[in-house]
């Protein structure tokens, strides 16, 4: 998958170095301008192709009931992934290990909290809670990155990023509702809910720390993190063998879940999501988030042969909306922040 480089970044294949460098002293507004849309160009499709795999990760997890249990499913997606990434990122690894082990503390955290943990807390939340609750605590997962983001680096939020993130969590709300806004008069709170808050807090920490990564290329990056969440799934998965809840895969079906998730939600897209956080940074690449929820209508219409009429449209709609919403805001920040370092 090509892409544009962003400043600070080269290209190298499908990795991304971090060259460290800055724009040149000097250099014009316009060159800036031109640079900020390319990223942008390049960060759309990439971050649309990471919801559509994670949605499709939701039907997945669905057709996993009975195949494979959701440890298992975590250590052997984890597995695979970073076995797919001792192959295809062996050299970049061997380069870059001394980079790699200064940081290591980093690197075990980020695999840890921001695959493993997120997923535990996840899938725990969807057996105390409604899928409606699920989707959209989830939906709040923007509003929480820009949340941190300010607390921990001061990156301003502007009012055009808030109504945008507003507007994309009304059209989750639609999704998940197919249009009856009614139901959400009877949502309760539950321990499930206290489950997503923590894992959606969780998942906007992990990608706002992605901003603190060390300068290797991505994928030795992301095999360390790899690495790290097939380690950390142990302790989980030998909780569930414990408790006598592991299924491990005995079928074509089972495996072909197995692949794809290890594959697909595992493999490109976190390396697609870290590339588009790169690109635009955490703030706005969050949003796209909440596409999530309508792809997964989208899947449910392609693969289950349910209906999408006007309810799913309006969700996609609003949700496409509310990110174009908070993308011209964002550009017009950096846009200003450019002329006033000309100046």
């Amino acid at each position: 998958m090509a892409a544009v480089p962003s400043p600070g970044y080269s290209v190298a294949g499908t990795a991304w170095h971090r060259t460290g460098t800055s724009p040149e002293h000097g250099s014009s507004s316009v060159t800036q301008r031109t640079t900020g849309a390319r990223a942008s160009a390049a960060a759309y499709p990439i971050l649309t192709l990471t919801t559509l795999l994670w949605a499709g990760n939701t039907v997945a997890g669905k057709w996993a009931v009975g195949e494979v249990s959701p440890q298992v499913l975590t250590t052997l997606r984890w597995a695979f992934a970073f076995a797919v990434l001792l192959v295809v990122a062996r050299r970049q690894v061997l380069a870059e290990r001394d980079r790699l082990m200064q940081r290591w503390p980093y690197l075990f955290l980020m695999g840890a909290f921001g695959f493993t943990i997120f997923a535990s807390l996840f899938y725990a939340a969807g057996t105390y809670t409604s899928a409606v609750n699920v989707a959209l605590i989830q939906g709040a997962v923007p509003v929480f990155v820009m949340g941190l983001n300010f607390v921990v680096r001061r990156v301003p939020v502007r009012a055009g990023q808030v109504a945008g993130a507003a507007v994309t969590l009304v059209g989750v709300a639609v999704a998940t509702t197919h249009g009856d806004l009614a139901v959400l008069a009877h949502l309760g709170l539950n321990f499930g809910d206290g489950l997503m808050l923590a894992a959606s807090l969780v998942y906007a920490g992990y990608t706002v720390a992605l901003a603190g990564r060390p300068a290797v290329s991505g994928l030795a990056f992301f095999t360390a993190l790899a690495l790290a969440a097939f380690l950390t799934s142990l302790p989980p998965l030998a909780a569930e063998w414990a408790l006598g809840r592991s299924i491990w895969p005995t079928t074509a079906t089972a495996w072909a879940i197995v692949a794809f998730v290890a594959l697909g939600p595992s493999l490109l897209a976190q390396l697609s999501f870290i590339r588009g956080v790169e690109l635009i940074g955490p703030n706005r690449a969050g949003l796209f988030v909440n596409l999530v929820p309508v792809f997964g209508a989208g899947l449910a219409v392609l693969l289950a042969g349910e209906p999408f009429g006007g309810a799913e449209t309006l969700a996609l709609l609003l949700v496409l909306g509310g990110i174009l919403i908070a993308e011209t805001a964002g550009r017009r920040a950096t846009g200003a922040k450019d002329r006033g370092t000309n100046r």
